[in-house]
């Protein structure tokens, strides 16, 4: 990395850190990108560069969030199916506490269930993924246009990861330790998935 990158990075990351402090203190709807900006020590527009919109500042993790799963389907092993691969992905993120999968502190789960602007974004964020999860899987499967088949599929993992985001908040909210949360949604990551084993264990499974 040059070094005109690395203080773009650290800006981001100044930009990013200064946001959330200020979110978890004051609330995300009460804080404007004119507080950030002053509390980072850039110009107003330096902020909306890197981030264009303000819930974004709260939700760093856009670009992995919504691409995480379509590229576990891509690079799923050979003689793996796409439910095999993302079960795989999803309790392998379970057991790091990974926080694309919802893990966080209660201030932080707190403030994104309280503000309506930021569950939006995040419903926005679900229906990105699922949308590059379908693109992925017609790719994959040959699918000709028009073929409502991968989004289907690409709805049922979506609607599974969806539902164990928000188990992860409330989880969290309730007060739970990561590891008491982490069993609980490895149980109910694999009752999931099991759910859609008979109808999916057999589709886009990648060639040996």
């Amino acid at each position: 990395m040059g070094l005109r990158e690395l203080k773009k990075q650290q800006t981001r990351q100044n930009i990013s850190h200064q946001a959330t402090r200020l979110f978890l203190r004051h609330g995300f709807d009460q804080v404007t990108i004119a507080d950030v900006a002053a509390a980072a020590q850039v110009a107003k527009m330096t902020v909306t560069n890197y981030f264009p919109r303000k819930e974004d500042l709260a939700l760093d993790l856009h670009e992995v969030f919504v691409g995480l799963p379509a590229r576990t389907v891509a690079e799923r092993a050979p003689g793996e199916s796409a439910l095999a691969a993302l079960r795989r992905a999803f309790l392998a993120a379970v057991s790091r506490h990974d926080a694309v999968i919802g893990f966080s502190g209660p201030e932080f789960a707190r403030m994104i269930t309280g503000s309506p602007a930021l569950v939006a974004r995040i419903r926005e964020f679900h229906e990105e993924r699922e949308d590059a999860l379908a693109d992925v899987l017609a790719r994959e499967t040959g699918a000709a246009p028009g073929d409502l088949l991968p989004r289907l599929v690409a709805a049922q993992f979506g609607g599974v990861h969806r539902v164990l985001f928000q188990e992860t908040l409330r989880r969290t909210i309730d007060g739970q330790g990561h590891e008491e949360i982490a069993a609980a949604l490895a149980e109910s990551g694999r009752a999931a998935f099991d759910l859609l084993e008979p109808a999916l264990a057999g589709y886009a499974v990648r060639a040996a």
